[in-house]
Order: structure tokens, then C-alpha cells, then sequence
């Protein structure tokens, strides 16, 4: 049991460089992701992901669950603009993808054991953090929460596999040893996401390989509505459209 609880510990320390995701990235210990980000797609199309659509309708119908758990709830305050929950939905559904592929170039198959106790696990986490609960952190954080069980859920075990495969089930013991683990992660994942030749719709802008969200193109994104809950005043990184794994 103390081995396991060393290795949550371990994993829960790889995060993302996402600025808008911070706050459930530090539950949820994401990667360093990334993907193409540019090229025509198909009529009707969101994103086009290892050649599989993403339609503008899947993504039409998560935005309307992100907005109604957002009007629904109490003393939420999103992470970004409301006018941008297309973008930020759209950035969960292509990092589900990319995660899958990530398991299938490892060879990782994760049951439904694996993913209800990482949601477990992100959702005591969540508790412990804040107190919010996880729903409402998905929310300020653009996943709509029909997509925690499932989607959440198989990103995190799969990532938790990953990382098992790669310190040979030995938890880093030291701040070198946990960066370490986290480039390997990061390589893996960003050769899985080159794999997928993912292009993005330019009317959702750009997709940036540093956060693996969606950002705006020139005059792709509009303006935030008045009223919109506020960005977090921190700086963030330029944009990253094509860096090497």
C-alpha cells in the first residue's frame, strides 16, 4: 500500500503547461501534450484526428453541457472567457484522443477498474485542494462533466500506465529523477500526437503544442462577452505551433 500511495504521489507531480487548465492539471496530472495544429478539414468538421472527424455537432452538443453545468451551478467562475468554452471543449476531445493513441503505441490497455479509481483518485484530490469538488472544477476548467467518467477517467489511467512503464515501478525519489520521468512522458506523448497529422478547423484558431488547447488564430476567436468570467492575470508562454519531441 505504501508503494502505491509513492506512486500516486509521483504522478500526480506531472502536470501540463496549461495555464488555463492549472487548476485541474494539478489534480489530474496531465502531460506536456502535443499536436499539428493546422490544414483543411472536412465540412462539418471540428478537428480532423488521425483521420477521424471531430463534427462540429459532437462538439456543439459538449458545449451546450459545459454551458448548462456552468448556469446550473453555484459560484462558479470559469478559467477563461465564455465565449471561448468551443475552443476549450474542443481541446479536451482532441487530448482524449491523443491519449488513446499514446496507449495504443505503448501497448497499455487500461480496464474499467483502472479508470473509476483514477477518477476516484482525481475527485479526493479535487476535495482536498479546494473543496469544490470535482464537477465544478471541470467546469471552470471548460470539461463538461458528462465527459469526467469516461473521458477524464481513461486519460488519467492511461497516463498512470504510462508513467508505471517508465520508471520501471520504482517512483523518482528526487526532483532530478521526477523531470526526468516527466520528459520521457512528454516525448512519448508528443510522438503519439505528431502521429495523429491532427488538423484544426480555423474558425476554433490554432492548436499550441505547449498547452494543447485551442488559441487564437488572427480574428478567429471573438471577443470576450461583457460580463464573461475573468483570465487569471498570469503570464503564460508564447505559443508553441511545431516544436521537435
Amino acid at each position: 500500500m505504501g508503494s502505491v500511495m509513492r506512486r500516486d504521489r509521483a504522478v500526480l507531480r506531472i502536470s501540463v503547461r496549461n495555464r488555463r487548465a492549472a487548476r485541474l492539471a494539478l489534480v489530474a496530472f496531465g502531460g506536456c501534450l502535443a499536436l499539428a495544429a493546422c490544414g483543411p478539414v472536412q465540412l462539418g468538421s471540428a478537428a480532423i484526428v488521425g483521420g477521424q472527424r471531430i463534427t462540429t455537432s459532437t462538439l456543439t452538443t459538449q458545449v451546450a453541457n459545459l454551458d448548462n453545468a456552468y448556469q446550473a451551478g453555484h459560484g462558479i467562475t470559469l478559467a477563461f472567457p465564455k465565449s471561448e468554452m468551443p475552443q476549450e471543449v474542443l481541446g479536451w476531445l482532441i487530448r482524449f484522443r491523443v491519449r488513446d493513441q499514446l496507449a495504443r503505441r505503448e501497448g497499455i490497455t487500461v480496464t474499467n477498474g483502472d479508470i473509476q479509481r483514477a477518477v476516484s483518485l482525481v475527485a479526493a484530490q479535487a476535495s482536498q485542494s479546494g473543496g469544490a469538488g470535482l464537477r465544478t472544477l471541470a467546469v471552470e476548467n471548460g470539461l463538461p462533466p458528462d465527459l469526467i467518467a469516461g473521458g477524464l477517467g481513461r486519460y488519467l489511467a492511461v497516463q498512470s500506465a504510462v508513467i508505471a512503464r517508465l520508471d520501471g515501478g520504482v517512483p523518482p525519489s528526487s526532483a532530478a529523477q521526477q523531470q526526468a520521468l516527466s520528459q520521457q512522458f512528454n516525448h512519448a506523448q508528443c510522438l503519439a500526437a505528431k502521429s495523429l497529422n491532427i488538423k484544426i478547423n480555423p474558425q476554433f484558431g490554432r492548436l499550441d503544442y505547449g498547452q494543447l488547447g485551442i488559441v487564437a488564430s488572427a480574428n478567429t476567436l471573438s471577443a470576450p462577452e461583457a460580463g464573461a468570467s475573468p483570465v487569471p492575470a498570469s503570464p503564460s508562454a508564447r505559443p508553441e505551433y511545431s516544436p521537435p519531441c
